[in-house]
C-alpha cells in the first residue's frame, strides 16, 4: 500500500502525515500501540508535536529499523526569542493583552486568543528589545535529529503572535539555525489569512495553516481565496475540524487536494478505526508532482 506523496526540497513526504492524538489526558502509553497500528497499514511519516510522540517515534525506528520512515517535528517560535534575558513565554499574557489591544479588532480578539492574565502591554521600545536567543533555540533543536526528522515545523501560536508584533526578523534567525542544522523548515501558524501574507518572505519549504472545509482563521473564503492563489506549498492543519469531518473524509481531502491543491494534511488520528478510514481515503488521491524546470 502506496500513500500519495508530495516533495518538499527534494524530499518526499506524504500527502498525510499522521498525527497520533490520545483520547485521554493520561493517554500518552496509546500513542505507541497506535502509531504502530498505522505504520503497519501503510503510514511512514507521523506529526510529533510533543516529547511523548518523539519517544513512541523513536520507539519505532529503533523496533522496525525502517530508514524510510521519518516525523515531523514541532519548535515553538517563543523557543528562539527573549526578553531582557528572559524567555519569551514568561511574559506571555503582556503579549495577548498587547496584541488585544493593538494589533487586532476586538471582534477577532475575543475567538482567537486565550485570557490573559495581566492588563500591562508592550510598548514598541519593548517590542524592539525582544531578541533571538540562539543558545536556547539550539539547545531545542538538540532534541531533534534531521536524519530522523527532516522536516521541522516552526512558529505555532508565537507563530502568528510574533508576526503580530512586526517581528518576522526573529524567524529569518530562526529559519537560517535550522537549515543549518540540516532541518528543512516549514512555518506554522494558526491564523492563515494573517500568516501567509505576512509569512511569505521566509526562506520555508511550506507553509502550515488550519484550514478544512468547516472553517479557518480568520474566514474561510478569504482564506481559500488566499491558498489558491498562494504560489508556495500549503499544509493543512486540522483538515478534518476536529473530528467532525470524519465521516466525510473523501469530500474533506477532496476540497483540500483537488479545490484548493493543498500539498498536505495533517489529520488527527485518536483510534485504529480512524486510522483504516482515513488510510483508505487518502489511497484514492494522486501524488503531487511538482513541474519540471525547464
Amino acid at each position: 500500500m502506496r500513500f500519495p506523496t508530495t516533495i518538499l526540497e527534494k524530499k518526499k513526504i506524504p500527502r498525510a502525515i499522521l498525527s497520533i492524538q490520545p483520547q485521554t489526558f493520561q493517554g500518552d502509553h496509546e500513542i505507541y500501540p497506535l502509531m504502530q497500528k498505522a505504520y503497519e497499514m501503510g503510514s511512514w511519516c507521523f506529526d510529533l508535536p510533543s516529547a511523548s510522540h518523539l519517544k513512541s517515534f523513536g520507539q519505532l525506528k529503533r523496533l522496525t529499523t525502517d530508514e524510510a520512515l521519518i516525523g515531523l517535528c514541532h519548535i515553538g517560535g517563543e523557543t528562539g526569542a527573549s526578553f531582557l534575558g528572559k524567555p519569551l513565554h514568561r511574559f506571555e499574557s503582556k503579549i495577548i493583552s498587547t496584541i488585544r489591544k493593538d494589533f487586532l479588532p476586538t471582534n477577532l480578539t475575543r475567538n482567537i486568543l486565550p485570557p490573559s492574565s495581566s492588563s500591562e502591554v508592550f510598548t514598541q521600545k519593548e517590542i524592539d528589545r525582544i531578541a533571538f536567543d540562539p543558545v536556547r533555540f539550539e539547545e531545542a533543536l538538540s532534541f531533534f535529529d534531521p536524519e530522523a526528522s527532516p522536516f521541522l515545523l516552526i512558529g505555532e501560536k508565537y507563530g502568528d503572535w510574533l508576526l503580530a508584533l512586526g517581528r518576522i526578523d526573529l524567524f529569518h534567525e530562526m529559519v537560517l539555525k535550522v537549515r543549518g542544522k540540516g532541518f528543512i523548515p516549514v512555518f506554522s501558524g494558526q491564523w492563515a489569512t494573517f500568516a501567509l501574507p505576512k509569512a511569505k518572505p521566509l526562506d520555508v519549504a511550506a507553509y502550515a495553516v488550519p484550514i478544512n472545509k468547516k472553517w479557518s482563521f480568520f474566514d474561510l473564503q478569504r482564506a481559500s481565496d488566499l491558498i489558491k492563489k498562494f504560489d508556495k506549498p500549503v499544509i493543512s492543519l486540522n483538515p478534518l475540524a476536529d473530528g467532525t469531518l470524519l465521516k466525510e473524509s473523501e469530500g474533506a481531502f477532496s476540497f483540500l487536494f483537488d479545490e484548493l491543491k493543498i500539498a498536505a494534511a495533517i489529520p488527527k488520528i485518536t483510534s485504529e478505526g480512524e486510522a483504516k478510514t482515513i488510510i483508505d481515503i487518502l489511497m484514492k488521491f494522486p501524488s503531487l508532482i511538482p513541474p519540471r524546470k525547464t
